[in-house]
């Protein structure tokens, strides 16, 4: 370790938050410093290792990363959305103790890859702090196994952001953007993360302008756009404006797939009907720009379920490219699964509102319930993304692209049997080991676990009730 990079330091008060409890005296703690720190003229492909401290206040472990390849015809990722943090407190009723599962399932991908490059994408919800921010700091600790390896990208959600007096809120919005950031407004979620691009959006208020809104690069040969739904993304503004732009000097010649990802979703079967307005402005205006510039995949969260829907454009289905003259539609899949476990319902059968409609929409291909996280492996012939699952960390469900158009998912003939080859053989022997420990684990564990379940959250209370 020769090189030392300096960092930017930064922070933010009391007085930035935009309402409680982020700004009261129970959801307040001083965050301390954050410290931005950039190595550049990385070689391509090469694993480092690096410490983050000081000679005075301490060095933390070694940890290492294998830097971005961008001549690599590969691309690895994990997606999900909504995965919160899981506390040994209840702050809220809810504690996310999945999103443990979906780290430890991550985990075991990433250190299977060998050298090969990755990263991870969380698309909004993050830490589910909403204005107790002790909870950002159990996030990063619950992530810091990945997040140290990997690159950790994000893009905003609900949670982290929305407040009554935001400064985007049209008319039909009233009933969609509320008080689900608890009073932060974006200011953890701008200062604690910085994704490339300068995008930003000011707040009206005290607050600094909230960043990390929309960017896009090249991993591999994939192009990854991010967008945020919390902000203007209507014509003439500089969302579209960039969203637009972004699609259409893409070449495909060098990253031949393109991944769009957003937190609230274009479509969705679940029942939530008060968000009706911002499909339907996301259907008039960014659809057209994904079919328009064929666009593949779009990821979306906030629905805490798994849900793939067929190559579609305005709710009707389109061919698989099998023909060879089908339009190239996106694919859409709701990926929200990360760990929070307020779940809401199917659209309901008409006079049995607690009874999904059954059977789902044609459109809508695979719908789960478990908890997991998505893996996505491309090359220049294909792009496939997998489902995994928590409860076993297997797949779940499967769609490949070709590079030439054709769309595959798991119960066409040939469509995912290779898959697999892309993780070595090592997985499967540390699943085997894994499996020892835990056996062993379990049988000790049962003779405590009334007591600890007693125990462990003794004289703890939650503070707020749940918002979905």
């Amino acid at each position: 370790m020769e090189e030392v990079v300096e960092t930017e330091v930064r922070r933010y008060e009391r007085e930035d938050m935009c309402g409680a409890p982020a700004n009261g005296s129970v959801g307040w703690r001083d965050p301390g410093w954050v410290h931005d720190g950039v190595m550049r003229n990385l070689k391509k492909g090469i694993r480092y290792y690096y410490k983050v401290g000081s000679d005075s206040g301490g060095w933390s472990d070694t940890h290492s990363f294998i830097s971005r390849n961008g001549d690599s015809g590969e691309t690895i990722a994990f997606l999900f959305g909504d995965m919160g943090t899981s506390t040994p407190y209840n702050t809220f009723l809810r504690t996310q103790e999945e999103s443990k599962s979906t780290i430890k399932w991550i985990l075991r991908d990433i250190e299977s890859l060998g050298e090969k490059p990755a990263f991870i994408s969380h698309i909004g919800d993050l830490s589910y702090a909403r204005g107790y921010s002790w909870l950002w700091d159990t996030f990063f600790t619950q992530i810091e196994p990945v997040a140290s390896k990997v690159p950790y990208h994000v893009c905003i959600g609900n949670h982290e952001y929305d407040w009554p007096s935001q400064p985007w809120k049209p008319d039909w919005a009233q009933r969609i953007y509320g008080t689900d950031g608890g009073g932060e407004c974006g200011v953890p979620y701008s200062l604690k993360f910085k994704m490339p691009g300068n995008s930003s959006f000011l707040t009206g208020a005290r607050a600094p302008a909230t960043q990390n809104l929309y960017y896009s690069f090249n991993a591999g040969v994939v192009h990854f756009l991010y967008i945020s739904t919390e902000t203007d993304f209507l014509p003439r503004s500089d969302q579209y404006n960039f969203i637009k732009r972004d699609l259409e000097n893409i070449d495909k010649r060098k990253t031949p797939f393109i991944v769009v990802q957003g937190h609230r979703p274009m479509y969705t079967t679940s029942n939530n009907v008060k968000e009706g307005p911002l499909r339907e402005r996301m259907l008039e205006h960014l659809e057209p720009l994904f079919v328009k510039n064929k666009v593949n995949l779009a990821l979306w969260g906030h629905v805490h379920r798994y849900e793939r829907f067929c190559p579609m454009k305005n709710f009707t289905c389109g061919g698989t490219g099998l023909e060879g003259k089908d339009e190239t539609l996106p694919v859409h899949v709701v990926i929200g699964m990360g760990g929070q476990d307020w779940q809401p319902i199917w659209e309901p059968r008409p006079g049995h509102p607690n009874d999904p409609i059954y059977p789902q929409p044609a459109r809508s291909l695979y719908r789960g319930g478990e908890f997991g996280y998505t893996r996505l492996v491309a090359t220049k012939k294909k792009l496939t993304l997998t489902y995994v699952g928590n409860h076993d960390g297997e797949p779940h469900d499967m769609v490949e692209f070709h590079a030439s158009g054709e769309v595959f998912d798991s119960s066409d003939n040939g469509g995912s049997t290779n898959v697999q080859a892309t993780f070595s053989w090592y997985t499967e022997v540390v699943s085997f080991l894994a499996l020892g420990a835990f056996v062993g684990y379990v049988i000790g564990f049962i003779s405590r676990a009334k007591k600890a379940s007693t125990d462990s959250r003794a004289g703890w209370t939650a503070v707020k009730s749940d918002e979905p």
